[in-house]
């Protein structure tokens, strides 16, 4: 090896892609009304403010396009941005329809992107990505300690709390959760989505239960099992919450 070789110094590259897969909720719009729109979408983040704080989407406009309905684009991604969500992506749409949206930095997708649609009637959630965590562990991870506001915690397989779990919180886990004591917060489990995942909890208060993205927020909650015992799981893509 020559003298030059050995001086050279090894830089190694400062990025590099990869590929991957994510979910991202679907707002699909049945119409051109920027006034309905703008208030069935308001309603629809004020039941769960901070579920939809910043949240990115992609929006869908094939249905308004098959009904040769014209939409103002641009109109609706200030809409869109006015109640604090983030557009990332248009699909379904026409030529017009795009160059609006490329002018607007927001680039085109496929139908066939991975997303969750935005639906009263199967509401879901995006499946969080494991960079999101607070905390990583393979296996079960136990924690003895109350989880506390602001705090997030991710698990890589089961998740078991000997704790209460404090309102403002958020606890995820690719496998169940276990909560012995109060589940106030946010909780997600199955979020790589494993629909055979359940959360078990001493006293459901929760703010939000997931399971594989199917969700449901606090107002949606039977009053029957809050404070109580339960064990929530899937049932052909509907969540159930059972007393335990």
């Amino acid at each position: 090896m020559s003298k030059d070789a050995q001086k050279t110094p090894y830089n190694p590259p400062a990025l590099e892609f990869k590929s991957s897969t994510f979910s991202v909720p679907v707002l699909v719009i049945a119409s051109n009304d920027l006034i309905i729109i703008e208030q069935q979408l308001q309603a629809k983040v004020l039941l769960a403010p901070e579920f939809f704080k910043n949240s990115p989407l992609v929006l869908d406009v094939q249905e308004l396009n098959k009904q040769s309905v014209d939409v103002d684009i641009v109109a609706v991604i200030e809409v869109i941005r006015k109640l604090g969500l983030l557009p990332i992506g248009i699909r379904g749409g026409n030529a017009q329809q795009n160059e609006q949206a490329i002018t607007l930095g927001i680039p085109l997708h496929s139908i066939h992107t991975s997303s969750t649609t935005i639906d009263a009637k199967k509401p879901k959630t995006p499946t969080p990505e494991p960079e999101t965590k607070d905390l990583l562990q393979t296996g079960t991870t136990v924690i003895t300690h109350p989880i506390r506001s602001g705090q997030r915690v991710y698990a890589a397989g089961d998740l078991v709390i000997i704790a209460q779990v404090s309102a403002g919180t958020e606890i995820l886990a690719e496998g169940n959760i276990h909560v012995y004591g109060t589940l106030r917060g946010r909780a997600l489990a199955g979020v790589q989505g494993n629909t055979e995942a359940r959360i078990f909890c001493s006293d459901l208060q929760a703010e939000l239960i997931s399971i594989a993205g199917n969700y449901k927020i606090s107002e949606d909650l039977n009053q029957n099992i809050r404070n109580t015992p339960v064990q929530i799981y899937l049932d052909k893509q509907t969540l159930v919450i059972k007393e335990i």
